[in-house]
């Protein structure tokens, strides 16, 4: 069994010399830390466990966080460009407009979360899972989301150019008003998402994938056309 790690809760917000010290002493545990606006660029708090912590504007470029957790955190605005967030795991946190661009997203999972906004450009992404996250206005351009089961996802207004959702199934989903061009969804299951808004040139994406009757109106409804 893993030994849990120790916890530190401090009222005072914590600054980049704090963690410095702690780091010396191996990962740790912070539990409603106040880390607004720190500059922890380049440090190396892999795997950390950061829960009900704030970390609003922080900025962890380029840091190390590795098979790190975030539990219940708030971290809107935050700088993880091209940090390495192997393995990491986030939980009810709300991510709004982070930065992730160029981040190292191997095997991390994203449960619950807000990422409204978020910028996840040039990530390095195989197996990054998603689950019951809102990803509205989301700039995640050549993602490759095959074979997944994707529960729960609101891509409104999100820019998914060139993504690959081949042979995925849709579970309460929504794709509505969402950049789709070059995507692919040959055999995706598009039954349980919603299509609103989708353009004529947008809807040739969808090519090969199965939708209902329901969907199929009111992509015709979206051109005009009355389905009798």
């Amino acid at each position: 069994m893993t030994a849990p790690l120790p916890t530190v809760s401090r009222e005072e917000p914590l600054q980049r010399a704090d963690l410095e010290r702690l780091i010396a002493n191996g990962p740790q545990h912070l539990l409603d830390c106040d880390l607004d606006d720190a500059d922890l660029s380049g440090l190396d708090l892999s795997h950390w466990r950061f829960e009900r912590c704030s970390l609003r504007r922080a900025d962890l470029s380029g840091a190390r966080l590795e098979a790190t957790a975030w539990i219940s955190c708030r971290t809107a605005f935050a700088q993880f460009t091209r940090a390495d967030l192997a393995d990491a795991r986030f939980e009810a946190s709300d991510l709004n407009n982070v930065s992730l661009r160029g981040a190292t997203l191997t095997a991390a999972s994203f449960e619950r979360c807000k990422l409204t906004g978020a910028d996840l450009s040039d990530a390095k992404a195989f197996d990054l899972r998603f689950d019951e996250v809102l990803l509205i206005n989301a700039k995640l351009p050549n993602f490759s989301f095959r074979k997944q089961t994707l529960r729960k996802l609101d891509f409104g207004q999100a820019d998914l150019r060139k993504s690959d959702f081949r042979a995925a199934v849709f579970e309460e989903c929504s794709l509505r008003d969402a950049g789709v061009a070059g995507c692919r969804f040959d055999g995706a299951d598009l039954r349980g998402c919603d299509l609103g808004g989708i353009a004529l040139v947008d809807a040739r994406q969808f090519r090969g994938a199965t939708i209902s009757r329901e969907q199929a109106g009111q992509l015709l409804g979206e051109l005009g056309l009355r389905v009798l």
